[in-house]
């Protein structure tokens, strides 16, 4: 089928025909009236809705083509026998192919797909070198073909994938609503040429899959961070297509990978914002891009877009991180500017699978960060402000909620460390109990234990530091009563004091939970890419990832969600 006569059929919004006998040239199809819906076709049959076009075979799967007339997709779940127009309306058009059912709606950028007797499983067709399995509650998983030197394997079944295609114009992306079956992939090729041929989703219990097609210039980009990228600032070479939270998925050592949004800066010289996750704020940073975090500490931001849309990475080698390998960016998520004509990743998970199941599969709730009192740094901060002026008796009420409020600070981020270690702790003992009955998977369990052992090692060494609760509790009644009131160098004095010891304790807190998170994001990660590289691992890696998310919801603010 040529461009030209694709664009004629693209053109034409929802639309059907038959093409009059297999392979016909476009002179020789025939329109079908709207509302009219025959219960058979003489040739092949086409649906169109004018953002995608649906030519399904006879006998052969379903070709899917985008408004450039480019073929994106062959999707297949066994031999169209049989072709009938159940849907011809002003809302959809729809084939029943005999095994399953193809549905394009107005104005949407995927064709549902819905089983029919016998129906098990649908292959989707469309070579591409990466494959991103997106993590809306922590850090993706990026596929690189060229590691895999399998024909096939499993992966985590997360209801997403992502497909890059041709050169960053495109983003295929299938949703499916069965997370019971995990998803076979199939490899092609070698060297620089390996891709990841198609990918094969079980239907489960009548339950439907979407393949979507997202097209334009600078859709997606790839680039290569080698070692002597690190720390210094590259040009992407890419300019952004549209206003949007642009994602850069980065390689790490250990096949790992750190999934971060792009700031953006909105005047030439002026500040950076980052649009928060599912939040209708922005946080500011400064010219620098400088930013915080624990276990990283300060650092510049790695990755962002300037006043005129040009991206740039400034790769990672910090701590526990070092970037290295592919890096590949893409539209995660809307932002107020973002036209309304316009898809992203999450644009189409909700229109597919409705907002409230969407909801529920991103856990809008359990993104939640917590935050409660005040942090040490700043208790610290506001007395060595009031001391120095001599406010203490002004100041009594302020100061005194301050030390309340700084107890509830604490003794929330000791809470999360202690549920850290509960998980820690349960978690090791499950994965014990599967090395005896799974001795096959023990190199995969060992690792896991390694990790989980970290836990205990970090608290160790943090725990004189960071003391207890009831400590803060008793530095606070003593300064109460021997230093809140003091004045002059004296009480300058003793200010300082109680804000280091304070301090010492808060920093050591926040760090061991910052900490903790990565450990569980890590062994979360690995389970996915451990899963890839033995599938007879998969139930293992699955029930390790629905655990760690679990123990990863509703994060403290400290630890973070998001970078």
């Amino acid at each position: 089928m040529t461009t030209v006569v694709l664009a004629l059929l693209q053109a034409a919004g929802l639309s059907a025909w038959d093409t009059g006998k297999p392979g016909a040239p476009r002179s020789d199809w025939t329109a079908i009236a709207r509302d009219q819906t025959p219960s058979s076709f003489q040739g092949d049959a086409a649906i169109s809705n004018g953002r995608l076009t649906v030519v399904v075979r006879k006998g052969k799967g379903a070709e899917v083509y985008a408004p450039e007339g480019v073929l994106r997709a062959v999707l297949s779940a066994g031999s169209a026998e049989r072709l009938s127009l159940v849907e011809n309306g002003r809302g959809s058009v729809a084939l029943d192919a005999g095994i399953v059912k193809f549905r394009l709606k107005r104005g949407d950028v995927a064709v549902e797909v819905e089983p029919g007797p016998g129906a098990k499983t649908l292959r989707v067709e469309c070579a591409s070198r990466f494959l991103v399995l997106p993590d809306f509650f922590a850090d993706d998983i990026l596929i690189d073909a060229a590691r895999l030197p399998f024909a096939s394997t499993e992966l985590p079944s997360e209801n997403f994938l992502i497909h890059p295609l041709g050169a960053g114009d495109a983003l295929g992306i299938t949703v499916f609503e069965n997370r019971e079956q995990d998803v076979r992939i199939s490899l092609s090729g070698d060297g620089d040429s390996r891709r990841v041929a198609a990918s094969e989703i079980d239907f489960g219990q009548n339950r439907k899959i979407w393949f979507a097609c997202l097209t334009g210039a600078g859709l997606w980009h790839h680039a290569e961070v080698r070692e002597s990228d690190l720390k210094k600032v590259t040009p992407l070479g890419w300019t952004r297509p549209f206003p949007a939270q642009w994602r850069v998925d980065f390689s790490r050592t250990g096949d790992l990978t750190d999934s971060w949004e792009m700031i953006e800066q909105k005047e030439k010289g002026g500040e950076y914002y980052r649009q928060e996750w599912f939040e209708d704020w922005q946080r500011k940073m400064g010219k620098d891009r400088k930013r915080w975090t624990t276990v990283l500490g300060s650092f510049p931001y790695p990755c962002w877009i300037e006043h005129d849309g040009k991206g740039f990475l400034q790769p990672l080698q910090r701590g526990p991180l070092t970037f290295r390998g592919p890096a590949l960016l893409f539209p995660i998520n809307r932002v107020k500017a973002t036209p309304p004509e316009v898809f992203t990743v999450v644009d189409v998970v909700r229109s597919t699978l409705g907002m409230g199941p969407c909801e529920y599969i991103l856990d809008l709730e359990g993104q939640k960060e917590k935050y409660a009192g005040i942090n040490t740094c700043s208790v610290r901060d506001r007395f060595n402000e009031i001391f120095p002026a001599g406010q203490q008796k002004e100041k009594r009420k302020e100061m005194e909620k301050m030390l309340d409020d700084t107890l509830i600070f604490v003794r929330s981020i000791r809470k999360r460390i202690d549920e850290y270690l509960e998980f820690a702790k349960g978690m090791k003992g499950w994965l014990l109990e599967q090395r005896s009955k799974r001795p096959e998977a023990a190199a995969f369990l060992d690792d896991a234990l390694a990790l989980l052992s970290e836990v205990d090692a970090r608290e160790a060494a943090r725990r004189d530091k960071m003391r207890t609760p009831d400590y803060v509790a008793t530095l606070n009644d003593d300064f109460r009563k021997d230093g809140i009131a003091l004045e002059g160098p004296e009480g300058v004095a003793r200010a300082k004091e109680y804000g280091k010891a304070l301090t010492e304790i808060g920093d050591n807190q926040d760090e061991l939970v910052g900490e903790f998170r990565w450990i569980v994001k890590t062994l979360r990660q690995k389970a996915g890419l451990a899963m890839a590289m033995d599938p007879k691992l998969g139930p293992l890696a699955e029930e390790i990832r629905a655990r760690t998310q679990k123990m990863l919801r509703n994060p403290n603010a400290l630890e973070r969600a998001r970078h």
